[in-house]
């Protein structure tokens, strides 16, 4: 089995175009040639009674010449940023399509940080304001640098980032680190999330909050949300907004513990367009399809509210095994060994 270590994962990022691999993955997603199982869940407070969590995602990629199957374990515990730790972190394993063996052990936080950014990016083009010129990041960690990469590598139209963080160490070092990193984005620490918001044509929040404190009536002006995260935005939001796109309904409905999920399973929102209750306009891959007509904010708000697909994980994952073939990156790991018969 070859592994993939973080700085090999890393060393592969720059030969890849994860906004097109997205793309095209959703499509073959909306033209049934993936395989997407449930997710397993397990949850627990730690010692410190910080939530804490592992999540297990399968998902297959059938509509190609080699099919593409593996797996991420992701974990995570709210308490790990006190630590100086990375939130999230986990492997990727992909399997051999003929045997089934586990051929691929991989560092998994890069690789999910980066099919998180690349559908963001991927979702403003596509449903967001034309030519966007303002961001706003709420939460500014591991994401954050992530999404401020892409937005700077495929929307050039960008020119000001606001962030704010509940820990002002984390909004300097992440303004810090722009400056010296994306010279091109003028990125601008504010002291609340109330102004972040207000301040926003695109709103992006990558925190850990479990707690909605996102009110309606913190939006300014017409906003595209791309809510990546689990809880920031509240019911208000979902009731006052024009459309609601997701990456799969089914995630959506399997999911009560995220708002929009609960949201769903009390009717708040509709599953299908509605005239008197905010909705599920689509997905993403469905407008990319041309299944589902694209809504740009208007008169209100408009809503991207991923649950998080497998299937694009394994495709980032599918791209960086072959480029490291291509770099020689990576090491050989032998987990049967020799066995001896006495």
């Amino acid at each position: 089995m070859t592994v993939l270590d973080r700085a090999a994962v890393t060393g592969c990022l720059d030969h890849i175009d994860p906004v097109g691999l997205v793309a095209r993955t959703l499509l073959a997603h909306a033209h049934k040639e993936t395989v997407l199982p449930a997710e397993g869940y397990l949850g627990w407070e730690n010692s410190g009674g910080a939530y804490s969590r592992s999540l297990a995602m399968l998902g297959g990629i059938t509509g190609l010449a080699s099919p593409l199957y593996g797996l991420k374990v992701v974990n995570a515990s709210t308490s790990n940023s006190g630590l100086g730790i990375e939130r999230a972190g986990g492997v990727m394993m992909m399997f051999d399509p003929e045997t089934a063996r586990p051929r691929t052990l991989a560092e998994a936080a890069v690789i999910s940080a980066l099919r998180t950014a690349a559908y963001t990016v991927l979702s403003v083009q596509h449903l967001g304001p034309v030519d966007v010129e303002r961001v706003s990041v709420l939460g500014c960690g591991t994401l954050a640098r992530m999404h401020l990469r892409l937005l700077a590598s495929y929307l050039p139209s960008v020119r000001t980032v606001h962030v704010y963080d509940i820990v002002p160490e984390r909004t300097r070092a992440l303004v810090d680190w722009a400056a010296q990193t994306l010279p091109a984005l003028d990125v601008v620490a504010v002291d609340d999330a109330r102004t972040c918001v207000a301040a926003a044509q695109v709103l992006v929040t990558v925190t850990v909050s479990a707690t909605p404190y996102i009110d309606a009536s913190w939006f300014t002006e017409p906003t595209f949300v791309a809510h990546v995260s689990l809880d920031d935005v509240d019911r208000s939001v979902f009731e006052g907004s024009e459309a609601v796109f997701v990456d799969d309904v089914d995630l959506v409905v399997e999911n009560p513990r995220r708002i929009l999920g609960s949201l769903v399973a009390d009717g708040t929102v509709a599953l299908a367009p509605h005239p008197d209750r905010a909705f599920i306009a689509g997905t993403l891959g469905g407008v990319l399809a041309g299944r589902a007509e694209a809504v740009r904010p208007g008169a209100g708000h408009v809503i991207s509210n991923p649950f998080g697909m497998a299937i694009l994980d394994v495709a980032l994952l599918g791209e960086v095994i072959r480029v490291a073939g291509d770099l020689g990156l990576g090491f050989d790991l032998d987990l049967v060994g020799s066995v001896a018969c006495g």
